[in-house]
């Protein structure tokens, strides 16, 4: 079953698109945080972004870096915020990975991206040192 995006991809869900390309596709979140909140997808279904190959992953990228100065413009915003949801722990509610940029405005009651997670680990130095072992040794 094709998830929502992949309808409004295919325009079988109309969707207010902002920008598309051979890989990539761009439209206004139906259930914006602010203003101008746009959604920025792979046109092929990926769950997570461990899942979007390198070639993907680089359009990906070149469409954010693109639409987030446009969006900013657009709605006179201050900054924004870019984030991806990367699995249903981290509150992916659709299974097709997708980068949400946020318009963010000054006094907007909005917090930084770390106020996510709640409270936040007392980690030791060694803890550190080893997680980042760990991560070095599978990359």
């Amino acid at each position: 079953m094709p998830t929502i995006f992949s309808q409004i991809v295919d325009g079988e869900i109309p969707a207010r698109t902002v920008y598309e390309d051979e890989t990539t596709f761009a439209f206004l979140d139906a259930n914006p945080l602010a203003p101008g909140h746009t959604l920025v997808i792979p046109k092929d279904e990926y769950e997570r972004l461990n899942d979007v190959p390198d070639d993907v992953a680089a359009d990906l990228y070149a469409t954010i870096h693109d639409l987030v100065p446009a969006v900013e413009d657009a709605v006179d915003a201050d900054g924004t915020t870019v984030a991806f949801n990367n699995g249903e722990a981290a509150g992916q509610e659709v299974p097709h990975v997708h980068c949400h940029i946020v318009p963010r405005f000054e006094g907007d009651g909005g917090g930084p991206i770390h106020a996510i997670a709640g409270e936040t680990p007392d980690l030791a130095d060694d803890e550190l040192d080893d997680i980042a072992a760990d991560i070095e040794s599978i990359v």
